[in-house]
């Protein structure tokens, strides 16, 4: 049964890069964006499209694409390690939202050759980064994963 369970966190792995992929689709492919669009939702939240070359804020943006995908394929691979060898399911199941995210801008970066970014909150002058539904996922399984550091019990031995 636990393993089971644990197994079944590809679903969520599978649905974080879909729904990425499904949004950017229907932005770019189906609504026509294709960068500087801009949308104010709320006084502090804007619905906007931004090319991020890099990773978070640009980082690493003098890196060639490809650079940028080989670096994120072998965190990839090490995070898919993690997930096989996981001991406990909400360690799986963060794991796989991690990766799912993840795949959502890999697949970006190789079709694109940059991530695309939607999300702008801001507020008292301060913009916080634009970000987009992989990047939530990458969020919510990283919370998962320090959820279980504070709250698993220890292994004895």
């Amino acid at each position: 049964m636990k393993a089971n369970l644990a197994h079944k966190s590809i679903f969520a792995f599978i649905f974080a890069a879909l729904l990425d992929q499904a949004h950017k689709f229907y932005m770019i492919k189906v609504l026509g964006w294709s960068g500087g669009e801009y949308a104010q939702v709320t006084p502090f939240f804007d619905y906007v499209l931004v090319w991020n070359p890099g990773i978070s804020y640009g980082w690493l943006s003098w890196l060639p694409s490809w650079g940028l995908v080989g670096i994120m394929l072998v965190a990839v691979l090490g995070l898919a390690y993690w997930w096989a060898t996981a001991t406990t399911n909400l360690v799986r199941w963060g794991l796989a939202i991690v990766l799912g995210g993840a795949l959502g801008n890999i697949v970006d970066r190789v079709i694109y050759g940059a991530v695309a970014d939607f999300f702008s909150f801001h507020a008292y002058g301060y913009n916080w980064y634009i970000f987009n539904i992989a990047d939530v996922a990458i969020a919510l399984g990283l919370f998962a994963l320090v959820w279980d550091m504070f709250t698993s019990k220890p292994e004895t031995a």
